[in-house]
């Protein structure tokens, strides 16, 4: 690696308390403080609508403030995937991502020697911001993959609400990868995810892409996909480019060059991302709460994707035809709690590059 990593963590041996907040964090122990959206919000009305529109499908806008139409549906049920907490009606996405994930599944059989996918979070129905668990995965674009394989049978849709998330760290140790759970097959599978051109970054938790950095001994062209973030210790976080053609889709800023195993890496093994925000100054105004997103604050054309006309029903949407429509459902869940996994930290960024340390 271009930076060694010792300093960091003789640093970290004296910081315990620094060390506690960010293993908690990082092991998806700590979830985000959530209110219920008033109705008239963006994430209540987008929340609210249990199909996609007709027409093409397009994303519109970024990946944290948009959404979309001519969404598909993710089959609940493939060869080589099952798709996971149906009732939050989130498997819906453009057809580019969906297509994707089909094939990821199936090459991950073949290269990977990974015996399927568990497909979580994909997008709602017309995409825009969720009451819990992403900033993102708004436009169609992001999809989140368990580390956790595909079972040899298929589970019930009750089993797919129930199953618990597996991270992939040690919880007695800071930031560190368990030897005990993380295999060659999960590091195959993340490569094979990251080869995809179309594939523009895949956020992992920062001990993963360290532990990607130290010991993958494969062509390490695309190592520099993998970005650390917070959270993702038991999945793993695609994110594709705006599709050819999509004029209203807001593209990211490309992925530095390089293999991202230097100082924005050792970033995360210091105190910076882990600090508790500032107290106030005595006699300062307390800050005011961040304000609800409004529908007006998505780009214009959301407004019209809220009212446009819904498509027959989930089956008609479903990628691959009504044919490929599973009869697997599950009730919705009118507000369904925040998976300690998926749910943002009160500090730090949403998914999205930290600028390198200069």
């Amino acid at each position: 690696m271009a930076f060694g990593f010792a300093q960091a963590f003789k640093t970290f041996g004296k910081l315990t308390l620094a060390g506690a907040i960010g293993a908690s964090l990082a092991a998806g122990d700590v979830g985000a403080e959530q209110k219920t959206p008033s109705p008239g919000s963006a994430k209540g009305q987008f929340g609210a609508v249990g199909l996609p529109t007709q027409g093409p499908a397009q994303p519109i806008g970024f990946y944290a403030k948009g959404c979309m139409t001519g969404a598909v549906a993710l089959p609940a049920d493939g060869p080589t995937w099952e798709a996971m907490r149906l009732s939050r009606n989130r498997r819906w996405g453009n057809p580019a991502m969906i297509s994707l994930l089909e094939r990821l599944s199936q090459d991950g059989v073949k290269y990977a020697g990974w015996p399927g996918l568990l497909v979580g979070d994909i997008a709602q129905p017309r995409g825009g911001p969720m009451f819990n668990g992403h900033a993102s995965h708004q436009i169609g674009l992001d999809a989140d993959v368990w580390f956790t394989p595909m079972p040899a049978r298929r589970m019930t849709a009750k089993e797919r609400e129930d199953l618990p998330f597996t991270t992939m760290l040690q919880k007695d140790k800071f930031l560190t990868v368990d030897p005990n759970v993380w295999t060659q097959s999960r590091a195959r599978l993340l490569m094979l995810a990251a080869s995809y051109p179309e594939v523009e970054r895949i956020f992992v938790n920062p001990a993963i892409k360290k532990k990607m950095c130290d010991t993958w001994t494969g062509d390490r062209t695309n190592l520099g996909k993998l970005r650390p973030e917070y959270g993702h210790d038991s999945h793993f976080h695609i994110r594709i480019k705006c599709p050819a053609g999509a004029a209203g889709c807001t593209p990211q800023a490309p992925v530095a060059a390089g293999d991202g195993c230097d100082k924005s890496l050792a970033w995360w093994f210091t105190p910076a991302p882990w600090a508790a925000p500032k107290p106030p100054k005595p006699g300062a105004k307390p800050p005011k709460p961040p304000r609800e997103m409004m529908v007006s604050d998505l780009p214009k054309a959301c407004a019209a994707v809220l009212d446009a006309a819904s498509v027959a029903s989930m089956q008609a949407a479903t990628y691959g035809g009504p044919s490929a429509a599973s009869a697997l459902t599950a009730a919705p869940v009118a507000e369904p709690a925040a998976d300690p996994d998926e749910a943002l930290p009160d500090v730090g960024p949403v998914p999205n590059d930290k600028p390198a340390i200069q």
